[in-house]
């Protein structure tokens, strides 16, 4: 069931923020950016005013020039209309190509830079009214809707307001000559779009916190969101839990498997064993192929005395190798004394059986590290007993 708007009270995780800006969710001001497009088309017009107001003079005069052969031929004024279209295109595309330039840039300093086409891509979802009807009515709409009413209401004032103490001025200009009244127009136009400036400017630093605010809203997540979450990050719990203990199962039939061929089992009587297998054309040193504790220990030991394999007592040395030998490894090389020791006995005790050698006697004390015991390391628990 989807969290309602209520229950999205916890600030949205990194891997939502970063799964939303490769939908193209990011914070974006239309204020700002507003703003600075034409603050900047502005900027170009004061700094090029002298250049432009020439050029405008030369291109409205060339442009009311007119003769009797002109008015008469309907070819020439459309070529008339066409050329002095294009001269006008080199001043406007360049100052638009500006405008564009800080308004995009102004956006990616608002939110970063987003390449992506998921925006682009179809969504019928979004043509079912019904659906639409919340975000009408949604809080992003309102404060858009707002905003942009109170806006046009504080530009329309301002010019309303400007227009209405500088109308002797406009009015003065039908007077005057063109250079002149071109240079009293632009002065004039120019007063009035600081004015404006100065209001987007002021909107623009109440939008982009604004704008920041809303896109954290929508990201909100809820409890349970932010749980499923770290079940997608860290894996399902249960699921995990099942695949160790397949894992585990798999690791046990192995170990069940390599009992029979094992030389010895190396026992503390009722806690740990440890099936070695040795064979000195084919391994550096003996290897484990299964050891386990408790239950896991005593079926070892019944396996192993099913197949005839030898089974010794030597608790110091099976808890040793329980604790730091792992399945299909080579023993430490710390236990290797121990461990000839033990294979030293059970190969004369084979022998002894055949007649060969004489039965030896009980099995010889065993130099194993006293800090490999894990006895002596207070808190040791079998990984067994853990899981």
């Amino acid at each position: 069931m989807a969290a309602s708007d209520q229950d999205r009270n916890l600030p949205a995780s990194q891997r939502k923020l970063d799964k939303a800006r490769k939908d193209g969710q990011v914070v974006r001001s239309r204020d700002l950016g507003h703003f600075a497009a034409i603050a900047a088309g502005g900027t170009v017009l004061v700094v090029l005013a002298p250049q432009v107001s020439h050029w405008s003079a030369r291109l409205l005069g060339n442009g009311l020039k007119f003769n009797a052969a002109s008015v008469q031929s309907p070819a020439f004024m459309v070529e008339r209309l066409g050329d002095l279209t294009l001269q006008m295109m080199w001043i406007v595309v360049p100052l638009g190509l500006v405008m564009m330039l800080v308004a995009l840039a102004m956006a990616v300093a608002a939110g970063g830079w987003v390449w992506t086409f998921k925006p682009l891509t179809p969504n019928f979802g979004k043509l079912n009214p019904i659906t639409g009807l919340p975000r009408i009515f949604s809080k992003q709409q309102l404060v858009d809707a707002i905003k942009a009413s109170v806006l046009a209401l504080i530009l329309g004032t301002i010019g309303a307001l400007y227009l209405r103490a500088n109308i002797d001025t406009f009015g003065g200009v039908l007077t005057m000559a063109l250079p002149v009244a071109l240079s009293h127009a632009g002065s004039a136009i120019v007063g009035g779009m600081l004015l404006l400036l100065l209001a987007l400017a002021a909107f623009a630093m109440v939008d982009v916190p604004l704008q920041k605010h809303l896109h954290a809203g929508r990201l909100k997540m809820s409890h349970q969101e932010m749980k499923q979450e770290q079940k997608e990050v860290e894996g399902n719990v249960e699921v995990k839990a099942k695949a160790r203990a397949r894992m585990r199962e798999m690791n046990n039939r192995r170990m069940m498997a390599a009992i029979p061929n094992a030389d010895l089992v190396v026992m503390n009587p009722t806690h740990y064993a440890v099936a070695l297998k040795y064979d000195d054309a084919k391994m550096g040193a003996p290897r484990v192929v299964a050891k386990g504790a408790d239950l896991m220990a005593m079926k070892i030991r019944d396996i192993a005395k099913s197949s005839q394999v030898p089974v010794l007592q030597a608790p110091v040395l099976a808890r040793a190798l329980y604790a730091h030998a792992e399945v299909d490894r080579e023993i430490p090389a710390a236990l290797f004394s121990a461990v000839a020791q033990v294979l030293a006995y059970v190969y004369q005790l084979r022998a002894s059986l055949t007649g060969r050698v004489a039965a030896p006697g009980a099995l010889p004390e065993l130099h194993v590290p006293a800090e490999l015991d894990p006895h002596n390391k207070p808190g040791w628990v079998p990984d067994e007993v853990l899981e």
